[in-house]
């Protein structure tokens, strides 16, 4: 089932197109990761979908049911741009934002003290924000961001300002709301956490979605018929190369006669071709296709894009 839809939305500013007949489809219980360059109309789409603003045209449904602002209730949002009141008491802080999401106090205060022993931050409780670093101030802003348990998450930049240990810490803390029925939408410049966390991605660019579908799809469908070979042979590797073969790099390895193979294969030419062409020449110890990364996809869609705009 599909939990969130955005239908040919439009968004104009002045003399400027933010979003250009933009439909994405969400489906429930995944981590949807929205990606494009600076710019490129993500942030106005996040704000349409919280209902911060509005579309010019189009729609959104949430649930099968027209966006409407009965729907706040079921949707979190951390921006990039964090804000907490800088002189309150951090308990206090996070109870009074909790009851703006319509949770009693007592059930405010029993979850927060859940989420705050298992991000150790309890000690926290009565100090005030201005006395935290960028990535405390984060985590508070996180536990409100998840408290009321919404079915859609949407955040933006979630791992800014974050040491390696917190950031997987929170990234472990996604998937597991992704594994427990929530449905998370992930905007990103970090192609690595992409591959890590997304089910599924939306690229725009320039108002307009040019890319969509699950990350292991898209990968694939970007292959370039690149290999990488642990060979056991006593030849040297010109001596070995076939019809349709290229060895783009070789390294000796510790054992003698091992080496580590990098070749691109012809198009119009079979896996099995190439490995048995190498079963030929030594003894095959690792074999395995190279994948371009989600950084490689994102450089390549976005610069084939441009060019074609410009044609």
């Amino acid at each position: 089932m599909d939990i969130l839809q955005t239908k040919d939305v439009v968004k104009r500013y002045a003399n400027h197109l933010a979003l250009d007949r933009v439909s994405i489809t969400i489906p429930e219980g995944a981590v949807y990761g929205l990606l494009g360059p600076n710019g490129a109309g993500k942030t106005t789409l996040i704000r349409i979908i919280n209902q911060i603003t509005g579309p010019d045209e189009g729609e959104v449904w949430l649930n099968g049911e027209k966006l409407s602002p009965e729907h706040i209730a079921q949707i979190g949002y951390l921006p990039e741009e964090r804000g907490l009141y800088k002189k309150m008491k951090v308990g206090d802080q996070a109870v009074y934002l909790a009851q703006l999401k319509g949770l009693s106090k007592a059930e405010a205060v029993r979850r927060l003290k859940y989420w705050f022993e298992k991000f150790d931050i309890l000690s926290w409780w009565d100090r005030k924000v201005e006395e935290l670093s960028k990535g405390m101030q984060q985590k508070i802003q996180f536990v409100v961001t998840v408290l009321h348990e919404p079915k859609l998450l949407i955040f933006d930049e979630p791992f800014s300002g974050f040491d390696p240990i917190n950031a997987q810490l929170l990234r472990d803390e996604i998937l597991g709301l992704r594994d427990r029925g929530a449905t998370v939408i992930f905007s990103t410049h970090n192609m690595a956490s992409v591959e890590e966390v997304c089910d599924r991605i939306a690229l725009i660019n320039r108002s307009h979605k040019i890319l969509e579908g699950k990350v292991d799809e898209i990968r694939n469908s970007f292959h370039a018929n690149l290999y990488e070979v642990v060979l056991e042979t006593q030849e040297k590797a010109g001596d070995f190369i076939g019809r349709g073969m290229e060895v783009l790099d070789v390294q000796p390895l510790e054992k003698p006669g091992r080496l580590s193979l990098k070749l691109k294969m012809a198009q119009g030419h079979a896996t099995n071709e190439l490995l048995q062409h190498l079963m030929a020449h030594g003894q095959v110890c690792a074999f395995k296709e190279v994948l371009p990364s989600m950084n490689d996809i994102f450089i390549q869609t976005v610069k084939q894009a441009n060019e074609d705009e410009q044609k």
